[in-house]
């Protein structure tokens, strides 16, 4: 909506108050004046255009009718870092047998905080490069090691080092508190 009403415009006359309403008589005159204010730019979302082809079927008069559809979308999955995927089968190798420690985030794709976690994990992960290893496990795509350690709520982070869980955190925190749960084990 910011990109289509840049400034709203309202008018005030020695008359009327601001609400259209009738001036008080002890008020002071006002000269006609016209306010103009701006409205706050909104960055972060943005209008998503596709182009469908309809089949002959669903639009019979004219066959190459093409049908645009409008989303709106965060940009910040776009400019989020992606965090590398653990599955069943790199569980072992990338998390248990490590050098170092391992922040694993257990999430799904419908899950709306697990969602908002993505760019914080994505800035853990630029921010300890090296000294930590960032990935994220799909509790559907990976049931059992969810089973395994007893996650109940996602998203759900943990913290292994040398294949042994050391902490854990529950929930959509702030980045602060992940921080000061990996500046322990560093």
């Amino acid at each position: 909506m910011a990109a289509l009403l840049d400034s709203f415009t309202f008018h005030s006359s020695p008359s009327s108050n601001v609400l259209g309403g009738p001036r008080s008589p002890t008020a002071p005159p006002v000269s006609a004046t016209v306010h103009r204010a701006s409205l706050p730019r909104v960055t972060g979302l943005k209008i998503q255009f596709s182009s469908k082809k309809l089949s002959p079927s669903l639009n019979s008069r004219n066959p190459r009718t093409s049908r645009r559809r409008a989303a709106i979308a965060s940009e910040a999955s776009e400019t989020a870092l992606e965090v590398p995927s653990v599955t069943d089968a790199t569980w072992q190798s990338l998390v248990l047998k490590a050098d170092g420690p391992v922040l694993v985030e257990f999430w799904a794709p419908w899950c709306g905080p697990c969602r908002m976690l993505l760019p914080v994990m994505g800035e853990l992960s630029k921010q300890y490069a090296g000294k930590l290893k960032c990935f994220k496990l799909n509790t559907d795509d990976s049931p059992s090691i969810a089973t395994q350690y007893g996650i109940r709520s996602i998203p759900t982070i943990m913290i292994f080092v040398n294949g042994e869980k050391k902490d854990s955190v529950i929930g959509a925190v702030p980045k602060t508190t992940l921080t000061a749960s990996i500046e322990k084990f560093l």
